[in-house]
Order: structure tokens, then C-alpha cells, then sequence
């Protein structure tokens, strides 16, 4: 929910923090118009599958797998979607 709170720094662009609790799906997706430029796009996409946390997408510059494992998440719980599935074993977090 703090992510959903950040506002870009210009542009009329709306922050939706999207949560579907029952297929386990979760974004931060920014919507409205920066001058001439539509704005449609998601910064943070998070799904939950086979009981483990997948980051499928982050566009902002925090470490979320991090702040995961400070709120206690264990690391073999997160899989790094966004990576390819050979890369995953590298990066010190689940594979899937």
C-alpha cells in the first residue's frame, strides 16, 4: 500500500493500487496524461502463486524483493518473474 501512495513528480497522473486478493494479484499502475504524453502504465506487479511471492514487474527504483525479506519474508518464498527462468538460480532467491 505504500507504493500506491507515491505520486509522480508531474504530469496529471492518477497512482491505482490494484488488489485482487481472490486470483492473488497485485499492481500499482499509473494512469493520466504528462502534457501531451498518455500515461498508461504499471510501475509494481506482484502475483502470489504456489504459495510463493512472484515479482513479475518493478519499474521503480526500490529493491521490492528486499523489502520483502526485512518484513520477513524468507528468500526461497520469492521468485524473481521478471528474470528469465535460467537466470533464477542466481539471483539468491527461489526458482520458482
Amino acid at each position: 500500500m505504500e507504493y500506491g501512495k507515491r505520486q509522480p513528480a508531474h504530469g496529471d497522473i492518477e497512482v491505482e493500487t490494484i488488489i485482487d486478493t481472490e486470483q492473488d494479484h497485485y499492481q500499482i499502475f499509473y494512469v493520466g496524461w504528462d502534457k501531451q504524453t498518455r500515461v498508461h502504465q504499471c510501475s509494481i506487479h506482484i502475483d502470489i502463486k504456489g504459495g510463493k511471492i512472484w515479482l513479475q514487474w518493478n519499474a521503480t527504483e526500490d529493491d521490492l524483493a528486499e523489502d520483502l525479506v526485512i518484513a520477513g519474508v524468507p528468500k526461497e518464498d520469492i521468485v524473481w518473474g521478471f528474470q528469465p527462468p535460467f537466470m533464477r538460480k542466481y539471483t539468491g532467491y527461489a526458482v520458482e
